[in-house]
């Protein structure tokens, strides 16, 4: 593929465009800082049908209209010296059924089983006009500037329907055998291989990681097939969006590793080089990555979301951290949901449009009390800009968000902690342990202050509620065994916690005033965290407000009825929490003083960094 070096951009849906489906300058200035000292970039999927979008705000290749702008888009990323991929896609029965016009066709008549619109069976006649679609928007593609084709023939999206034997009940010469499934895709590779001279790779998934799904002996005579068709690489992924969206995502929730594994099966089998991806997100994994697996090629995707800068922080070509991706799916997909398109827990300039730190016109002096997200992230920009900080925390950097990571599944959070304490030490930002004072800054010779001293627990007025924990019960000193715990409050923080005491042996019973368990969290998490609760025996109590507390017993009122629970060893207060902000009154009008964080106002991670970030820059 004639690449500078073995990292590609792999595709990460952005959601920056409108109901056009056409390249804005918000692609432009994204693909263009993450093209640089990289070998390609796969800008995200392009619809080829405007009834065919998976989000409504999704780029498009499906008339001519859309050739200028992509060829911008692709100019961008040769002026870097990197290569531009373009990923197709016919998403079948995934395309999204919420958006007007949307139409859904399948290897089968039967929707997807974690919901979505039922598909039209497709007929060969049906089958012609998907090939001819292929072939008009690779057409388009070389008259965009793009330098290679990529297909998506895995991950649950319509060849992978006819592929996969858990969803093809076809009984034509496109149903049962392997041989019958491979043929529609490989008719689709080959229309594609007929349309023009560009290169093509092929992205499958290797496992589907559901029963009677595609399995790796299958994927690698697919993969043998591709080969002998001219097929210039492949790209394995694992899973499929339908019934595995947390392989799909590469979630933290699972395993970091297995698509690695699978790539390094199929590498054995074939002659053409193999990409290798999912949660590539450290120096260390690329050297597992190219030493261990003999990776030919890497594809980073939120990995570079988080940090621009990663490969030229690898290749040591800039200095700093790499500033990890937390594979917690909150920013880049919560913000597809949402329609704001895609942003970032760790990196605040990923869809806000703030811009990086320039040099302070005056160099002053500010003390930081707190040093938690908010408070980190604003001493490093502060830092970055010239002035000099000062970080007041009583306890340890990360504040609360030391407690995010303990629960099972979610010890990669912690990285955030550690990039910012690298962070701090590369750049000399000073730290003070101990709660600080107002005379602690009064009479010091700071210019200013930022008051990042967070939130603490809202605690509801219970009669009898004397002792009881909140998050703190994840530390280890803390830790219960074989105990029955209540649980007061059942959003994000409760189901945390809930899910580290369960493997312990304890027995759970969560209280909510209202039904949805979990509705703040994002919605893998909330989903696998509330599934192991059902299945280890989690007792959940909507509609239930806790009314005194004597002794062991706890009574209650739900839907003005009278309940208790009895047995109770532990409580547990997750409902919610409020600003803490000690100081400003007694600073205020004295020294110029921000407020950020929760301090300011009770916030996810994303707001706590946005909010540290952006109120730097303007210091």
């Amino acid at each position: 593929m004639n690449l500078k070096n073995p990292f590609i951009m792999a595709p990460v849906k952005l959601g920056y465009s409108d109901t056009s489906g056409e390249v804005k300058e918000k692609h432009i200035e994204f693909y263009s800082l993450r093209s640089k000292e990289i070998g390609a970039v796969i800008p995200e999927p392009l619809y080829l049908d405007k009834g065919l979008r998976e989000i409504p705000t999704q780029l498009g290749i499906d008339n001519d209209d859309k050739i200028p702008g992509l060829k911008k888009l692709t100019d961008a990323i040769h002026k870097n010296g990197a290569q531009a991929i373009a990923h197709l896609n016919h998403p079948g029965r995934m395309a999204n059924p919420k958006i007007p016009g949307n139409f859904f066709m399948s290897s089968t008549d039967k929707p997807c089983e974690n919901g979505g619109a039922a598909p039209k069976a497709i007929t060969e006649q049906d089958m012609d006009e998907i090939k001819n679609l292929f072939k008009s928007a690779v057409i388009r593609a070389k008259k965009a500037g793009f330098d290679i084709i990529e297909l998506q023939l895995g991950h649950g999206y319509l060849a992978a329907q006819f592929l996969s034997p858990a969803v093809n009940d076809r009984t034509d010469k496109y149903g049962g055998s392997l041989e019958n499934r491979m043929r529609f895709p490989l008719e689709i590779f080959d229309a594609v291989k007929q349309a023009s001279d560009l290169p093509v790779i092929i992205r499958m998934s290797a496992d589907e990681l559901i029963p009677n799904g595609i399995k790796p002996d299958e994927a690698v005579i697919f993969a043998k097939a591709l080969e002998q068709r001219g097929a210039e690489a492949i790209h394995i992924v694992a899973g499929t969006v339908c019934s595995t969206p947390p392989w799909f995502f590469q979630h933290m929730f699972i395993p970091k590793g297995k698509t690695w594994e699978f790539a390094a099966a199929i590498k054995k089998k074939v002659n053409i080089p193999v990409i290798f991806v999912g949660r590539v997100n450290s120096k260390q994994d690329i050297y597992k990555l190219l030493n261990q697996y003999k990776a030919d090629y890497i594809a980073l995707g939120r990995a570079l979301v988080a940090d621009p800068g990663f490969i030229s922080k690898y290749l040591g070509k800039i200095e700093g951290t790499i500033r990890p991706c937390l594979a917690c799916s909150e920013g880049c997909l919560g913000g597809i949901k949402s329609g704001k398109g895609l942003g970032c827990v760790v990196n605040p300039k990923v869809g806000t449009g703030l811009k990086d730190p320039e040099p302070a016109e005056q160099k002053k002096k500010f003390a930081v009390i707190g040093g938690g997200l908010a408070g980190m992230e604003a001493a490093i920009t502060l830092k970055e800009r010239g002035h000099n900080v000062v970080i007041f925390e009583k306890d340890k950097l990360g504040g609360q968000f030391n407690l995010a990571w303990l629960p099972p599944s979610k010890s990669n959070l912690k990285e955030i902690i550690n990039f910012y304490n690298l962070e701090i030490q590369r750049l000399g930002v000073d730290v003070v342990y101990k709660k600080a004072s107002a005379d602690d800054i009064l009479n010091a010779d700071f210019n200013g202050t930022i008051l990042a001293t967070g939130s603490m627990p809202s605690v509801p007025l219970i009669s009898g509620l004397d002792k009881f924990y909140w998050a703190d019960i994840l530390l280890e000193e803390n830790l219960p065994t074989n105990k029955n715990i209540l649980i007061i409050g059942g959003g994000l923080i409760g189901v945390d916690i809930a899910t580290a005491l369960i493997p312990r042996g304890n027995k759970i019973t969560i209280v909510k005033r209202t039904t949805d368990f979990g509705e703040d969290m994002e919605m893998i998490s909330k989903s696998l965290s509330l599934k192991m609760m059902n299945e280890q025996g989690t007792s959940f109590q909507d509609h239930t407000h806790i009314t005194k507390i004597e002794g062991k017993t706890v009574f209650a009122e739900r839907n003005g009825d009278n309940i208790q629970f009895e047995n109770i060893d532990i409580i547990v207060v997750s409902t919610g929490m409020k600003s803490y902000n000690p100081l400003e009154e007694n600073l205020i009008n004295k020294i110029p003083v921000y407020v950020i964080g929760d301090a300011k106002a009770v916030g996810k991670a994303q707001e706590a960094i946005f909010d540290g970030y952006s109120t730097a820059l303007e210091l």
